[in-house]
């Protein structure tokens, strides 16, 4: 074979695989932007209580939303979503599935800077309920504003019963912010981008069907170092 015949036969079978990265930079951007946004928020002295993250069943995390981005009366806000492996969420964290936010309130309390979210899924009723379609928060799942500090010691009730727990940085402000009214539903045209096939939320988070890509490897390892074991009470993850 010519020379110039092996280079264009090369060329051509190249094409498939370079189309594809093209096709998911977005996707594997956001996932490394989430790993950086959560090592960045951990690490902040006032930051979210460890013991709540111990309690979580699933972290997600929206780095930069920004509200010049969003359409008329529309927020949008695009992240990951982890949770622990296993049938009563104890095992490692797993792969992340993509998710999006959305919403008018974000807009709002954004206020225009570039803003990132974590919110913990404090039980699996709550990370059962973002398997499936759209979930607005404060009615089809409980939400509240996180409390601050090393432990949630002055949570309130309603912050304990809550199926999820938000917080926000912001200008180097870090803050609990409600996001009742919004909504979270999994980015499924993103999952396909990611991973390169058809997968649902369920099939990433609970069954294992894929290992996290090597975008997701700091986020994974942050939270397996950062809260390897599930401390909530056992009965309530049966």
């Amino acid at each position: 074979m010519k020379p110039w015949a092996a280079l264009l036969l090369l060329t051509v079978l190249l094409l498939p695989i370079s189309a594809v990265a093209a096709d998911n930079e977005k996707e594997v951007d956001r996932v490394k932007e989430a790993g950086t946004a959560l090592k960045e928020i951990l690490d902040i002295p006032d930051d979210i209580p460890k013991d709540l993250v111990d309690k979580a069943e699933c972290v997600i995390v929206l780095p930069s939303v920004k509200k010049a981005a969003f359409g008329v009366g529309i927020s949008y806000g695009r992240g990951v979503m982890s949770c622990r492996s296993g049938q009563h969420y104890t095992g490692p964290w797993t792969a992340p599935a993509l998710y999006a936010l959305e919403g008018g309130n974000i807009g709002f309390q954004l206020g225009g800077q570039a803003t990132d979210f974590v919110i913990l899924v404090m039980n699996p009723r709550g990370a059962q309920s973002l398997l499936g379609s759209k979930v607005k928060l404060g009615a089809d799942a409980s939400a509240a504003a996180g409390p601050k500090g090393r432990t949630a010691d002055a949570a309130t009730d309603v912050v304990m019963r809550a199926e999820m727990l938000s917080y926000s940085r912001s200008r180097g402000l870090f803050a609990g912010v409600s996001l009742e009214g919004s909504t979270l539903r999994a980015d499924n045209r993103a999952n396909r981008k990611l991973y390169g096939r058809e997968l649902t939320a369920k099939e990433i988070l609970r069954e294992g069907r894929v290992p996290p890509p090597a975008s997701a490897h700091e986020l994974i390892a942050l939270l397996d170092k950062y809260s390897p074991k599930n401390k909530s009470d056992p009965k309530s993850l049966e």
